[in-house]
């Protein structure tokens, strides 16, 4: 009888913190960079893909709020900013800055089909996050993609914008998954 107790003890605990809403955030876009050591083609191939990955990830995430409308300045006014996010239901404002980490571009043929290549495409991305007011760390993300796609014998933009696409996508995803269970991680008390 006891276990029996216990166990449903235990379950109802589970599905209470699963049922707990999510807290929201609001992230800002600071600027999209490309880290010197990225080829300067294939950055400029990246940058903007990256670019608008992110802002659709800032306007679409079920987390995040993309405009706090009547805001006040953050700098000039950081007690009336903080009451609004609160009054809002927004936990928390972070300025983002991404960093384009590894961008490439790669084309190799494939032996078991002779009319038909392989087109590579590899992105890796570093967000970082300041609070807003404030600007102390608020977290940091990385993340990687790498897609791989047949195509003809003759390579098209198309094609190389398809997968550049795709990968800038899956990088900012794999990125903002960790940005979230680091904010999910309640703050050190002190």
């Amino acid at each position: 009888m006891m276990r029996l107790f216990a166990f449903a003890l235990v379950a109802l605990t589970f599905s209470t913190v699963e049922a707990a809403p999510k807290k929201k955030y609001h992230f800002e876009l600071a600027a999209v960079t490309a880290k010197p050591e990225v080829k300067a083609d294939q950055a400029k191939a990246a940058t903007p893909r990256v670019e608008a990955a992110v802002k659709r990830t800032f306007e679409t995430h079920p987390q995040l709020v993309a405009k706090v409308d009547g805001a006040p300045d953050p700098i000039a006014k950081p007690d009336a900013y903080r009451k609004l996010l609160k009054k809002k239901g927004i936990h928390s404002a972070f300025l983002v800055t991404v960093e384009v980490t590894e961008a490439t571009l790669e084309v190799e043929p494939m032996d078991s089909k002779p009319n038909t290549q392989r087109l590579i495409v590899r992105v890796g991305v570093h967000l970082l996050g300041e609070t807003i007011p404030g600007r102390t760390m608020g977290f940091t993300g990385d993340g990687q993609a790498t897609v791989k796609i047949e195509v003809g014998k003759k390579l098209r933009d198309r094609d190389k914008e398809y997968a550049w696409d795709q990968a800038s996508e899956a990088a900012i995803a794999d990125a903002m998954t960790t940005v979230f269970k680091q904010l999910a991680i309640p703050p050190k008390k002190q």
